[in-house]
């Protein structure tokens, strides 16, 4: 438990740090908006890629399992962000933001060290092949709710052929072939893959510094999104895991990912967008405080 403590403030102090030097007026808005721009189109694709790129692969016959594993979590948290929302006290306009912070937890930044400090290393192979989905999605629906409300979303085919899409079909292919990258493909992407993180959770920081700290501390329909996002549904997806007889050790590892904070991503798609940023850093603040708390404790029904 301490470990796990431990990682999640280590994250949360990256975020501290972004706050500290956009108040020091070495990050500003134009900065944090042509930062997530990298991040999103040169940054996460690398991370996508280096994830597959290690000396050893999971088991490619695991792949097709865990990718249904995968897909049928990420239906109860897309249909969770589309449903519950309309039972909020929140204007219409809104909607889609809420809709994000509940379908898309912050996997790919904060999900990996997690899952590696409970299971082991080992198990951040698994932790790989279930983030497909969201990688694949939340370029997908995560656009959707953040670029329009509910009612007037329409599909944008090019979210199929973005870089971080690209990325994850050609790591779904190394999986699949078994093929081993050369160090001199793998370290690049590699050192341009480990920029994501810090980058992503200095721009959260920057974002909140940018809003009174009264506003920061959420309204309370802030407050019922975090208690959904980070306990209520991971344990629903817990209990339908162990009812339709998943694999304990691939179910457990699920339920995690599914626990983790707010995607990092929708404060760089509102930044995109310009829309609902002050929400999303509220939420954002909100759910990665929270954690340090409520991942431990979750923990503990597993």
């Amino acid at each position: 438990m301490n470990a796990i403590v431990t990682q999640m403030i280590i994250l949360f102090i990256l975020v501290v740090v972004g706050y500290i030097i956009s108040k020091k007026k070495m990050m500003d808005a134009d900065f944090d908006r042509k930062l997530s721009v990298f991040v999103i189109n040169v940054a996460c694709p690398c991370l996508i890629l280096s994830s597959v790129m290690g000396d050893t692969l999971p088991d490619k016959h695991f792949i097709i399992p865990l990718l249904i594993v995968g897909f049928a979590t990420y239906v109860i948290l897309i249909g969770a962000g589309f449903l519950l929302p309309h039972y909020l006290p929140i204007k219409a306009t809104d909607r889609g933001i809420y809709s994000f912070m509940l379908a898309f937890g912050n996997v790919g930044f904060i999900g990996y060290p997690i899952v590696a400090s409970i299971f082991g290393a080992n198990a951040v192979f698994y932790a790989s092949i279930l983030n497909f989905p969201s990688t694949l999605l939340i370029f997908v629906f995560g656009t959707l709710f953040i670029s329009g409300d509910q009612g007037k979303m329409k599909f944008k085919w090019d979210t199929l052929y973005c870089p971080a899409m690209i990325a994850s079909y050609l790591s779904i292919l190394i999986v699949a072939t078994g093929w081993i990258p050369p160090k001199v493909i793998s370290t690049p992407l590699t050192l341009l893959g480990n920029m994501t993180v810090p980058s992503a959770l200095l721009i959260i920081g920057s974002s909140i510094a940018q809003i009174p700290i009264r506003r920061m501390l959420g309204t309370s329909n802030i407050y019922i999104t975090a208690i959904l996002r980070l306990f209520a549904i991971p344990l629903l997806i817990l209990y339908l895991s162990r009812l339709c007889h998943v694999e304990p050790t691939i179910a457990n590892i699920n339920v995690i990912l599914a626990a983790m904070p707010v995607a990092s991503y929708g404060t760089l798609f509102c930044i995109q967008y310009e829309k609902g940023e002050t929400i999303m850093a509220q939420g954002t603040f909100i759910t990665t405080l929270l954690s340090v708390l409520t991942i431990p404790l979750l923990t503990l029904f597993l």
